[in-house]
């Protein structure tokens, strides 16, 4: 069976997504995000309801996620650490707070699934009760399927 990588990206912003602080971020969210879609290897993105994030973390600021599949680590990795998405993770600390688990997970999915936000909370649960193993892991030790 061919697999596809699933990638949840965590952030809690560091004021209200309406505030002077968050603008340069706000401002450039649709942009990097279409260019994400348009990113080789990119195949599925989540598209978020009211209180999804909640679910995923709790947090007394705006927690904001992505939810997405790609074609393999190389792939997203290109898109996450080069181009435009790359100044954006450069300038992370102006706009989030540092998080005491990590923020990003990463699992593999058979080819066509399209994971859930559950799904994504019952992974996060996974590496953060038993650190990076094949069914969750991050990019500093990346599993194959």
């Amino acid at each position: 069976m061919p697999y596809q990588l699933a990638q949840l990206n965590l952030a809690v912003t560091k004021a209200p997504l309406d505030s002077p602080v968050m603008i340069d971020f706000v401002a450039n969210r649709e942009r990097i995000n279409a260019l994400a879609a348009a990113a080789p290897g990119f195949v599925w993105a989540y598209q978020p309801q009211a209180g999804d994030a909640s679910a995923l973390l709790q947090s007394t600021n705006t927690v904001l996620f992505h939810l997405s599949v790609w074609r393999d680590p190389g792939a997203l990795s290109r898109f996450v650490y080069r181009g435009d998405h790359a100044e954006m993770i450069r300038r992370r600390k102006e706009w989030f707070t540092g998080l005491a688990q990590p923020h990003t997970l990463l699992w593999w999915v058979a080819k066509n699934h399209r994971p859930t936000v559950q799904e994504a909370k019952c992974k996060l649960d996974l590496l953060l009760k038993n650190g990076p193993t094949r069914e969750a892991f991050t990019f500093k030790r990346i599993f194959s399927p």
